[in-house]
């Protein structure tokens, strides 16, 4: 079956935030928009107590995780030197350690072409399904955004929004959840 047939379920799936520092947002291509989309997907992975990892690049030069995503996850980020997360043997472990490979990692963060790509190629070749938030993800310029999002599709990511994650994973309008999270979805 196609990866794009499967829905995320809360029981299935794992928030992955890659590398959203603050020295890094000021070059980013609508920043704002990825640090608001990448928050409403922490909220909802508290919400649903989703297993969440987030990664900096190089924190000691690039600084932490930006405030808005910090305080939103529920522990220190990873660091790595690698570009994708998959050249770092730390977070192969944590990964291993916590999500089995018959889950979906739903991925957002920066930047889309060069960290997220890799990391995405990486978890695809790992043998998980990967669902990527799009509109949770930048880089630079829009055109480095179009390539790396086309890449990940060509190798078998599934491409879609943070709206269409957070109502897939909800899955229902009757759940406390869903109400908690509605004022961030007007």
């Amino acid at each position: 079956m196609p990866a794009a047939l499967d829905l995320l379920l809360p029981e299935s799936t794992a928030l992955l935030v890659i590398d959203l520092q603050e020295k890094l947002l000021p070059a980013i291509w609508e920043q704002d928009r990825v640090l608001a989309n990448a928050a409403k997907l922490l909220r909802l992975a508290g919400l649903l107590n989703l297993k969440t990892l987030a990664t900096t690049q190089y924190a000691k030069g690039l600084g932490p995780l930006a405030a808005q995503v910090a305080c939103l996850s529920p522990r220190a980020a990873l660091d790595k030197v690698s570009f994708g997360c998959w050249g770092d043997e730390k977070f192969r472990k944590n990964l291993a350690a916590e999500v089995p490979r018959s889950h979906t990692l739903l991925v957002a963060g920066i930047e889309t072409h060069i960290c997220v790509t890799q990391t995405v190629l990486g978890a695809l070749g790992a043998g998980y399904r990967v669902h990527v938030a799009a509109d949770a993800t930048s880089s630079r310029s829009s055109t480095n955004v179009a390539v790396g999002v086309e890449r990940m599709r060509s190798a078998g990511a599934v491409i879609s929004s943070t709206e269409m994650a957070i109502y897939e994973l909800l899955g229902r309008s009757d759940r406390e959840e869903f109400r908690e999270m509605l004022p961030y979805l007007r």
